[in-house]
């Protein structure tokens, strides 16, 4: 396998060789035609000013109308194939990548934050999808046309054809590897702002509204504001060995130009060469450097898909990886015990420990402020995050010993123990569909019977397609306390034996969350299976909510190492 990553990461895009060499094709004819319109074009100019019978020119008259319609027409064409082709490939790596991230270990994507996951799935495959576009093709097209311009000044004059190839070098290698260091910088300073940028933008965007409850939403808007001047900064601080490079193209231009001027002059004194082979020499330059002017962007545009190529491959290799080193089955059997654990992220605020055991059945409430670690405690018991202190096993529970969450094979988790999120997506697609992200045969009587239970039936019938209505902005917008509503039915209609519940009852008026707290917790309620353990996150317990066990989290600042586990 090779080890640099853009060429890993462009196989993601499954590009089509087929198309990919009809967009190639295409560019040639483009820029060929270009070429061939300046060589015509200088013969016609010098032919005619030794005023020939007109007849003599006729033929060259009717090829310059036709190669300006060609490039035209070529010039379409090798947009259409090329963004075609980019669209494709773009697409088939999202797929890919949403496929490994479903199936490989989901802890690879929840350490991520949430605008960093949205970059790279994003604007990172954006990037590899510029590389067809702004790269692969110009490269292709730029090699070919050079190489038949040399040909054609060869011809004529060897010495002129050296000059031409020189600058060609200049102008599509040079300028190009300026470009390059100057995006690797931009890229690099860039990378970090724009991904905390993306963070703080879908931040206030999804929650604009308790933001601006909480007087929150200026600072968090100003944080993006800030994010994204820092983005800017950084291309500003490359700006100038950008600059330069781009300076290289014209200058390449005018020096291969005065070149040929110059031995074209030395050859047509002594009456080596016609007037017309003279026009050629000077004006062919011209249109030669029409192929090598975009590599500059080219070069910027590998430069930003190498960037891309290494965050996509890290978040991907960690999905697949955690598929390899999960090797051990579990069926869902006996509980999920967790013995001194304390949880939270690297650099943050820990738990203090904590012990449990989720035999099943079993009812459990945590309880606790925000930031204190109760989400935190939930993706640890899922095994989305590992452990900073303690243990987490699954197995039989008439013994002490079991298996590392970690050690178990994905696969086998994600069907026994579901983790639920307070901020998990809506799809913009039907009621039923969103209901169907957790069981693919969910049918409308089940979907109707679960938005019932948990106080969506009104909604639901005010709906004008009821199920089948699609979610969306605007009319079809939902509030927050719909959205809790529908991913709390999620949470119900899945088939996993552990329900991990993260705040099912925020954004709900007090009598109507307190009512389903209680019934999420009492196992005779008849709204969720009473051999089914749950979990649910609150900040406050409710008045006469019966719990086999209450989990009071606090968290404190981490002062000094944790011992080892």
């Amino acid at each position: 396998m090779t080890s640099d990553p853009l060429l890993r990461a462009m196989r993601l895009l499954e590009l089509s060789p087929r198309r990919v060499l009809m967009a190639v094709g295409a560019g040639v004819v483009t820029l060929g035609s270009a070429l061939a319109l300046a060589v015509l074009s200088a013969w016609l100019i010098t032919r005619a000013w030794q005023m020939p019978p007109v007849l003599d020119l006729t033929v060259a008259v009717v090829a310059v109308r036709a190669l300006g319609i060609t490039r035209g027409l070529f010039r379409y064409l090798e947009r259409l194939a090329t963004h075609d082709t980019a669209l494709r490939g773009t697409t088939s790596a999202r797929a890919r990548i949403y496929r490994v991230l479903a199936d490989g270990d989901p802890a690879a994507a929840s350490g991520l934050r949430r605008g960093d996951l949205l970059a790279r799935t994003g604007a990172d495959v954006d990037a590899l999808g510029d590389v067809v576009v702004r790269a692969i093709i110009p490269m292709a097209v730029a090699v070919v046309l050079s190489v038949a311009a040399v040909g054609v000044l060869a011809v004529i004059s060897p010495a002129a054809a050296l000059v031409l190839a020189v600058a060609l070098v200049v102008s599509g290698v040079v300028a190009p590897a300026l470009s390059a260091r100057a995006a690797r910088r931009a890229e690099n300073d860039s990378a970090q702002a724009r991904a905390v940028y993306s963070e703080a933008a879908v931040t206030a965007l999804d929650c604009a509204a308790e933001l601006r409850v909480a007087g929150r939403l200026d600072e968090a808007t100003e944080r993006a504001r800030r994010a994204e001047s820092d983005a800017v900064d950084a291309l500003d601080r490359a700006a100038p060995r950008h600059a330069i490079a781009s300076a290289a193209t014209p200058l390449a231009i005018g020096a291969s130009v005065l070149g040929s001027l110059l031995i074209g002059l030395l050859l047509y004194a002594p009456g080596t060469m016609s007037p017309m082979a003279l026009g050629i020499l000077v004006l062919t330059p011209l249109s030669a450097f029409e192929a090598t002017s975009t590599l500059p962007d080219a070069a910027i545009a590998l430069s930003r898909a190498r960037i891309a190529a290494r965050r996509i491959l890290g978040v991907l290799d960690a999905a697949e990886s955690g598929t390899r080193t999960g090797e051990v089955r579990w069926d869902g059997t006996g509980s999920l015990r967790a013995r001194r654990l304390r949880c939270g992220w690297e650099g943050g605020k820990v738990t203090e420990p904590i012990d449990l055991d989720l035999v099943p059945g079993k009812r459990v409430a945590v309880v606790g402020a925000s930031g204190s670690g109760k989400t935190t405690l939930l993706m640890t018991l899922a095994g989305l995050l590992p452990a900073l202190d303690g243990t987490v096993h699954v197995g039989r529970t008439d013994t002490s010993d079991g298996t590392d969450i970690l050690d178990v094979l994905p696969a086998d988790l994600r069907r026994t123990v579901g983790f639920f999120a307070e901020d998990a997506h809506l799809f913009e697609t039907s009621v039923l569909e969103n209901l169907r992200v957790v069981r693919g045969d969910v049918t409308e009587d089940e979907a109707h019977e679960v938005l019932s239970a948990v106080g969506a039936g009104e909604w639901l019938a005010e709906l004008p397609e009821g199920v089948h209505t699609a979610l969306g902005g605007g009319a079809r917008a939902v509030s927050g306390g719909q959205r809790r509503r529908l991913l709390l039915a999620r949470a119900l209609l899945s088939n996993v034996p552990i329900v991990l519940l993260d705040e099912p009852t925020e954004h709900l008026d007090d009598e109507t969350g307190g009512r389903l707290l209680r019934n999420l917790l009492d196992r005779g309620s008849g709204l969720i299976s009473p051999e089914r353990t749950v979990v649910v996150v609150t900040h406050q317990l409710p008045a006469e909510a019966v719990a086999d066990q209450v989990i009071h989290v606090d968290s404190v600042a981490r002062n000094n190492p944790l011992p080892t586990r």
